[in-house]
């Protein structure tokens, strides 16, 4: 099976024209009020791009990056290549953190940031089972579960509603994960096995 591919990075090392994007995507970055957030949305945008074209074969600039979503319209919701639809696709950001993959069949990635002090117990409550929190004994195994299960999420395999009340299960999967600095947790959940690659840059 073809292997998944995924980076991450902080926002100004995605480098890439911004020509790649669609006018959906450039008419919502505009949208940001802030000049942080506007940064990380384009990043994360142009990184699913060179994950996907790293599995492909293809030139970045030649994917189209569409989002559907039934309630809120085009550039929401679950993301796709209009090149090759079955391919699965995942992008996350956090406060001065991208990350992106792309595999066969579905893909799911997450970054969080893990917080200084002691755990955050209404988090823990509203995202681990009894079981889970049994195992959680700092901010940094509860943010190891949260992206898993964050992850889940994106390969719609979970709801936000049930994560406090289903039991985390990877039987079957790949997961790939990284600790980036300062304090960013990333897991990476797909059908073949993921590797981690270098941004590479294109401007």
């Amino acid at each position: 099976m073809i292997e998944s591919v995924a980076m991450g990075g902080r926002p100004d090392e995605v480098r890439a024209p911004l020509a790649w994007l669609t006018e959906v995507e450039r008419e919502r970055a505009a949208r940001f009020r802030f000049e942080a957030d506007r940064a990380a949305f384009v990043a994360a945008h142009l990184l699913i791009r060179m994950c996907a074209g790293e599995v492909l074969g293809k030139p970045p600039r030649e994917l189209t990056l569409l989002q559907r979503c039934p309630v809120h319209g085009p550039g929401h919701g679950v993301p796709y290549l209009a090149e090759a639809p079955e391919l699965g696709v995942s992008f996350s950001h956090t406060r001065g953190y991208v990350c992106a993959a792309a595999g066969p069949g579905k893909v799911g990635v997450d970054a969080e940031r893990v917080g200084s002090g002691p755990v955050d117990a209404a988090l823990a409550e509203r995202v681990l089972t009894a079981a889970e929190r049994a195992e959680v004994t700092g901010p940094e195994d509860l943010i190891r579960f949260w992206t898993r299960k964050e992850a889940m999420i994106k390969r719609g395999e979970l709801t936000l509603d049930a994560m406090g009340a289903a039991d985390l299960v990877l039987d079957g999967l790949h997961l790939l994960e990284w600790r980036a600095e300062p304090g960013v947790m990333v897991a990476v959940v797909t059908d073949s096995r993921a590797s981690r690659r270098p941004i590479p840059h294109y401007a």
